[in-house]
């Protein structure tokens, strides 16, 4: 009988393209300038791992780029031979820009390869149609980048609460501002010709806390958002999680405990319903606390001493806290990241989250690193992960 041929043995795990380990290595030494910069070269091999050879090379890359540079100031070393000439991020060339539709407004920003708000504004929706509102935006960051003279754009960050597809470009659903299927993506791409990324808002800031915030290297951060729409986001080793189309975070309509507020989906007491900041400055409203449907009148009422504001503050806050205590128990992270107004802007009310959580995990719970720019790092930051993901894979030249 002829011999049959023996099946080919396959690993069940993929090896990794040469043209993704590369993507990695220079993601892995951009990191490092980030976090460490002014750093040496033979400092960036040793954190991690690569070879010498292999950190030289990506410097090169790197700085021909124009993401980073040498310092001006020298390294000793501790024995013989020439100092180093150590490499940091080069703050003169590029930004990046920002866009956050909020339910009342829309934040433009830009940023610096560091994270760090360059420049803002804030626009107030007439109507909410999105194309109207991503017109507005273009024009508002066409003006900041002529305020921004020497500087070159590297693309554009979107974030926007709800369900945001990243891959596609696209709002799926904002049931607060009533978008279904917007591409993003290309309307912002067509208006502004640069390059546009986009996530959801909760997805971002993690992001951004990943990157530059307090949050940098832990294992495993969830991160809840509590604003008029309420969205959570989970990492694990640096990777945040999205699932299918984008889906993953959405937590709006689980049932907060003892919750009854009524909720636009028919039922009562979801999360969003109860967390919502339109929520807190009704409860404001009808205590007589402070007019309108700004939340930081709130705040500024119970900074005043307005003790009914500062207690509608922390039973906000302690309700975020059995929120983040019923994802605790599912995900068991090593850090939770918290934006929420109380939280991020009076000792009561972190302490009243920090309480509902319980105290052997208390400490693992703290408000989000930025406190005054949340709305302007959320857009910027969806940029800036694509870079340092793949800082090669656009030459800034070619934009």
């Amino acid at each position: 009988m002829p011999r049959t041929a023996a099946p080919l043995l396959t690993s069940p795990i993929p090896r990794v393209a040469d043209s993704d380990r590369r993507r990695t290595s220079a993601s892995v030494v951009l990191r490092s300038v980030l976090e460490h910069g002014p750093v040496a070269r033979s400092t960036i091999a040793r954190l991690t791992g690569l070879s010498p050879a292999s950190v030289t090379d990506y410097c090169a890359r790197l700085a021909e780029s124009g993401l980073i540079r040498e310092s001006a100031v020298p390294l000793r070393s501790k024995g013989v031979g020439r100092p180093h000439l150590p490499v940091d991020l080069d703050g003169s060339r590029f930004v990046v820009a920002g866009v956050h539709v909020a339910v009342p407004h829309t934040t433009v920003a830009l940023l610096d390869l560091r994270g760090r708000v360059l420049a803002r504004r804030e626009l107030k929706h007439e109507g909410a149609g999105p194309a109207r509102v991503l017109a507005r935006a273009a024009d508002g960051l066409a003006a900041l980048f002529a305020g921004a003279r020497g500087s070159r754009p590297l693309g554009v960050g979107f974030a926007a609460g709800g369900w945001v597809d990243r891959d596609s470009g696209t709002v799926v659903e904002h049931p607060l501002l009533g978008w279904r299927e917007v591409p993003v993506r290309d309307l912002l791409a067509a208006h502004t010709g640069l390059p546009v990324h986009v996530d959801g808002h909760a997805r971002a800031l993690l992001n951004a806390e990943r990157l530059f915030g307090p949050a940098r290297g832990s294992r495993s951060v969830l991160h809840l958002f509590a604003g008029n729409m309420v969205d959570a986001a989970f990492a694990t080793h640096d990777e945040v999680h999205h699932g299918p189309r984008s889906a993953a975070g959405a937590i709006a309509h689980l049932p907060a405990p003892g919750g009854s507020e009524p909720c636009d989906c028919g039922r009562s007491g979801c999360l969003q319903a109860e967390l919502s900041e339109r929520t807190l400055c009704r409860r404001a409203r009808e205590a007589g606390v402070a007019d309108g449907v700004n939340p930081m009148h709130v705040v500024a009422a119970a900074a005043a001493g307005d003790t009914v504001a500062a207690g509608l503050l922390r039973e906000r806050s302690r309700r975020v806290g059995r929120a983040v205590g019923l994802l605790l128990d599912v995900l068991n992270p090593e850090r939770v990241v918290v934006t929420e107004i109380g939280a991020m802007h009076r000792e009561d009310c972190l302490a009243a989250l920090r309480a509902e959580v319980g105290a052997e995990r208390a400490d693992t719970v703290a408000p989000i690193g930025f406190t005054d720019s949340v709305p302007a790092v959320a857009g910027g930051s969806v940029a800036l992960d694509v870079l340092y993901r793949d800082p090669l894979g656009t030459p800034p030249e070619a934009i």
